[in-house]
């Protein structure tokens, strides 16, 4: 399957390499070069995926990201010369489901993109049961998630840690073993990345996020969904 890219890069030689990258992996791509055309775009278009630059004229990247993730589940990859840890920290609690630090290799992105839109269901691998713990319902071949009924829309990597916990109910997974199976590649994320995920997911799922049901903090190793959840 195919999927249609939105990619915001003000850089015009960057942004006919990473065109040709997709397209040559058989994507529809449409650039732009700053953030007030993504935006435009974004809600003209309904892309599949987003890859954004953060320096951007008129709106920068992480303003866009932010005003993209009020309005849509669209998964974004960010695009970013800042390699801090803080400035990392920074998009992804603003909704980003990916970042790629500058200079990156062009397959590094296409395989981030390609993995990235596996875990979103665009790109399929088969039918998977529904995972189900107490009254938490995990789809992934629908990228669903039911809280006691309710459907809950996450992020890409929001539901894909939920995926590896929910698999396992009962097993504390440490963050790399997170890390490892729900981010598959990118054995560079950082391990407090899991941290701001899954502060993320329980504002969603849970009903009083500071004395989460579901995704619980073990002390000393990392996290698990108990096996009698809700």
């Amino acid at each position: 399957m195919t999927a249609r890219i939105l990619v915001a890069e003000d850089d015009p030689k960057q942004a006919n390499v990473i065109r040709m990258y997709l397209e040559h992996e058989g994507h529809s791509v449409l650039s732009v070069a700053d953030g007030r055309a993504a935006l435009d775009q974004c809600r003209a278009r309904k892309p599949d995926l987003v890859v954004l630059d953060v320096m951007m004229p008129l709106v920068d990247g992480l303003d866009v990201c932010h005003i993209l993730r009020g309005e849509s589940d669209v998964p974004i990859i960010l695009l970013t010369a800042r390699s801090t840890e803080n400035d990392i920290l920074l998009g992804l609690d603003l909704g980003a489901d990916d970042y790629i630090t500058k200079p990156y290799s062009p397959r590094q992105l296409v395989a981030r993109i390609r993995a990235l839109l596996r875990r979103s269901g665009v790109l399929t691998g088969g039918t998977r049961t529904p995972l189900v713990v107490g009254d938490l319902v995990v789809d992934p071949d629908r990228f669903e998630v039911r809280v006691d009924g309710r459907l809950v829309t996450l992020t890409a990597k929001e539901f894909g840690i939920l995926e590896v916990l929910a698999a396992e109910p009962g097993r504390a997974f440490t963050r790399a073993q997170i890390i490892d199976r729900a981010f598959g590649f990118d054995q560079d994320v950082l391990e407090r990345t899991v941290d701001v995920h899954v502060m993320n997911l329980r504002r969603k799922i849970e009903q009083d996020p500071a004395e989460p049901r579901y995704v619980q903090t073990v002390y000393g190793r990392g996290y698990r969904i108990p096996e009698a959840a809700g």
